[in-house]
């Protein structure tokens, strides 16, 4: 089943269910994916379009949780890991540290990089072939590492 479709029957799902928490997270998807199809007028999404939504999601609901547990509002950042939760049941799981540290290589020796500044080299092949696959926080790290950086 697709993505897009799979949120709308789990919000059904959880409707009947009587789950708040998840409700409010799945509508709040839901919402994210119907503003990326209104913008050409579309009718659905592919799965590769969903993923990079939820990763945006994602990514924002980190940077959230983190702002709010510095701030002392632990209720906000537990309902902010709730959403987050429910975000990455629809996210396919991203490649370990060993599979980044090959595929790193793999774009390293494509690219020639020697030196520290062709981390953004590195980074531009390794995405183009990994996108969805790999932690770009995780892989830049590695990247600089291996380059001496």
């Amino acid at each position: 089943m697709a993505i897009y479709d799979d949120i709308n029957t789990q919000m059904k799902d959880a409707m009947k269910a009587k789950e708040p928490a998840r409700l409010a997270a799945l509508r709040s998807i839901r919402a994210v994916f119907l503003n990326e199809l209104k913008k050409d007028n579309s009718t659905a999404l592919a799965d590769e379009a969903c993923v990079d939504l939820l990763r945006r999601l994602e990514k924002q609901r980190r940077e959230s949780i983190e702002a709010f547990e510095q701030a002392g509002r632990t209720e906000m950042a537990e309902s902010e890991k709730a959403e987050l939760a429910v975000i990455q049941e629809f996210l396919p799981q991203l490649a370990n540290e060993e599979q980044t540290r090959a595929w790193v290589r793999e774009a390293i020796e494509a690219t020639g990089a020697g030196a520290p500044g062709d981390v953004g080299k590195v980074m531009g092949a390794l995405m183009k072939a990994h996108k969805g696959d790999v932690d770009g926080n995780l892989a830049r790290k590695l990247a600089a590492g291996m380059l001496g950086g």
